[in-house]
């Protein structure tokens, strides 16, 4: 059986369980929004079969979404993952640095994924509204995870201030999530009009949850610069710097 052998590649195959699980959630997850919105237009904006229609387009994508699911975990790349992780935890491969004293090798980590953040947002406030901008966003959104989740396990070693850090990128996490959500709820909103319309109904409704979208999107974006300023606030960062 092949054996994964160093963590770069553990993490791969993590990176690619993820992106086979996270199907169905973000299946639910689109599903809720799309009803909470629908549910939420007064009666007079809701023409046509609205609700009847995504209830199709849920049953349609859900049974897609729990088949991948299924197939992943009982395929043998999942099985030798497992495997991997099983050896990984008996024999860790331990760097040098793990001898060195926590407090200095967490501050480095946590360091290392402010300053990877640092470049993922201000490359994205670089770039015009738009496909290249919301893919920006969508990046920072991830190094903001990995930030928040270095902090929480440096947090018994290094204390209050990554513990602050920490919960403001998890505010710039949820930030960004909820940006990339209305992304991904736009395109599907304008499917749903282009089927709408190909059958002969009105997409109206479909219309006006779309300009909601984009207005809430729109209103994160304005709204990230002040978020991102309580991050990179300086007086944090020099609390952690040895």
């Amino acid at each position: 059986m092949l054996q994964l052998l160093c963590t770069d590649e553990v993490r791969a195959e993590l990176k690619w369980l993820a992106g086979e699980l996270g199907m169905e959630r973000d299946q639910e997850v689109l599903r809720e929004r799309l009803t909470a919105g629908l549910a939420g237009l007064p009666g007079d904006l809701v023409l046509g079969p609205a609700a009847a229609r995504l209830r199709v387009w849920d049953v349609t994508g859900g049974e897609e979404s729990r088949t991948h699911t299924r197939e992943a975990l009982a395929s043998d790349r999942y099985l030798r993952l497992l495997d991997a992780l099983e050896g990984l935890l008996r024999r860790p491969p331990l760097r040098a640095g793990a001898a060195a004293k926590p407090a200095r090798t967490m501050t480095r980590a946590v360091l290392k994924e402010y300053d990877r953040l640092a470049g993922s947002v201000d490359h994205a406030l670089e770039l015009p509204p738009g496909a290249a901008r919301d893919a920006a966003l969508h990046q920072a959104r991830k190094q903001a995870k990995k930030l928040r989740y270095a902090a929480e396990v440096a947090r018994p070693v290094l204390g209050k201030p990554v513990k602050r850090l920490g919960k403001r990128a998890k505010g710039l996490q949820q930030l960004l999530g909820d940006h990339q959500d209305s992304v991904v709820a736009q395109e599907t909103l304008r499917e749903l009009a282009v089927a709408a319309h190909a059958a002969g109904e009105t997409a109206f409704t479909w219309g006006v949850l779309l300009g909601q979208e984009r207005a809430g999107a729109r209103a994160r974006e304005e709204g990230l610069p002040s978020v991102w300023r309580t991050v990179s606030d300086p007086a944090l960062r020099a609390a952690l710097t040895p």
